[in-house]
This record gives structure tokens, C-alpha cells and sequence, in this order.
């Protein structure tokens, strides 16, 4: 661990938790379907040579939770992209009446991550599930991309989930008291918006990645929580 001690402690996350029942998908929205994610496949697929190793970003939940096999993994630094708490979560971490928020990658800056290289087994297999996990709602809440990172050990391609600012579930701009009141406040079946964000600072620090909007921003949570 760093030697940054976080105001944001596991004490204060508890403090969020409530018992949130999983609504289920909205029966409302349009869900992606399986030929949906074999056309998204068929065209990743079609830009990552067979050759080439599969990469995969992490820049919050995924460093923690990758819930992947991977054989490798590299800070790596995404230039043009930045974290943003930007997608508004009315299920797993937050219900409709309280929504929460997640990160996703949005344009511009620079995002220091983790690369996982994922082993040689069944890639398309690897990458279904994936982009199961990651999108499925119709517009996509994130879009699949390859891009460029920097390592110490040179530059690499890597699949990373960016923003799709068309989607269903896109905050747009929001202010930063709107960020903390929100991660201060929401909660879902999946826990909270403040246990996401202390484990991702958490994560990061421990690989010596320290993100100063993230660390202003678990300050900020820690004394809105402490204050309720």
C-alpha cells in the first residue's frame, strides 16, 4: 500500500450499505441479444489479428474485480481518455429512486490503468464474456475499443470499454458535489458507490498509481458520509 493513508475508510463505506433487493432488468429498457454481441465479436475480432495478444484496460472496477484469466498485467497509461463518473446506475449499485454512478472512460486527459494480458485459451469465448458483463442495454452504455497504451516496456494495443455518450445510461456532465452526494448516498445489490470507489483508490495506490481526482474525491465522500 501507499504510504497515503485514506480518509475513506472501510469503517465509512459500512456506514452506506443497505439490503437492496435486485430489481432485475428494467422491463422497460431494450436488452442486447445474442446476435447482437456475435456482430460486436465478428467486428473486434476483425481488428485484433489472431497473432496479436489480447489486452484488456482495467481503470476501476475491473483492476479489483477482472474476473478474468490473465497471465500478465502492466501500468499502463491511455492517453486522450480519462476516468469519469459519468454512467448513471439505477440497478447494482444503485436503485431507480436513488441512482448511483460508475466510472467509464470519457474523451480527453490521460488514464493511468492496469493491462491484463488474458492467456491463450478460447478468446472469443474470453471476449463473449466480457462483453456480457460490460454491456447489456440497447444503446450500449460502453463501446468496445482497441487502443494505444503506454508501459514501461513499450507500447501495447488493449481492449478498453469507453463511454458511449449516446447511451441509456450516460450522466453527462455533472458537478463534483453532484459525484460525491451520489457515491455518498446510493446503494444497490452490488454495494455501494462509496465501496466502489474506496476499492478502486485502494487498488490503484497499491500498484502506486495515484489518481489526485479520485483522491480529492474519496476525501470528499469521507466527510459527506461522516456528516449524515
Amino acid at each position: 500500500m501507499s504510504a497515503r493513508t485514506m480518509s475513506l475508510t472501510e469503517e465509512l463505506v459500512a456506514r452506506c450499505y443497505r439490503l437492496v433487493e435486485d430489481p432485475g432488468p428494467d422491463p422497460d429498457a431494450q436488452h442486447l441479444c445474442d446476435s447482437d454481441y456475435e456482430t460486436m465479436l465478428d467486428a473486434f475480432e476483425g481488428e485484433l489479428p489472431a497473432t496479436e495478444p489480447l489486452w484488456l484496460f482495467g481503470y476501476g472496477s475491473l483492476i479489483w474485480k477482472p474476473e478474468i484469466e490473465h497471465v500478465e498485467e502492466q501500468v499502463a497509461v491511455a492517453r486522450g481518455w480519462h476516468r469519469s463518473f459519468c454512467m448513471k446506475m439505477t440497478r447494482w449499485r444503485g436503485t431507480k429512486e436513488i441512482p448511483g454512478l460508475m466510472m467509464a472512460l470519457d474523451r480527453g486527459g490521460q488514464c493511468k490503468g492496469v493491462a491484463f494480458r488474458l492467456d491463450g485459451g478460447d478468446r472469443r469465448q474470453a471476449l463473449d464474456r466480457l462483453f456480457r458483463r460490460e454491456m447489456t442495454l440497447k444503446p450500449t452504455s460502453y463501446r468496445p475499443r482497441l487502443l494505444q497504451l503506454a508501459t514501461d516496456k513499450g507500447p501495447l494495443r488493449a481492449l478498453a470499454f469507453v463511454i458511449n455518450r449516446k447511451g441509456t445510461t450516460y450522466a453527462g456532465p455533472l458537478s463534483e458535489s453532484e459525484v460525491v452526494e451520489r457515491l455518498a448516498t446510493s446503494c444497490g445489490h452490488w454495494g455501494s458507490g462509496a465501496d466502489y470507489l474506496y476499492n478502486t483508490v485502494k487498488n490503484l495506490e497499491a500498484r502506486g498509481i495515484h489518481d489526485a481526482h479520485l483522491w480529492r474525491l474519496q476525501q470528499l465522500v469521507a466527510e459527506r458520509i461522516a456528516g449524515l
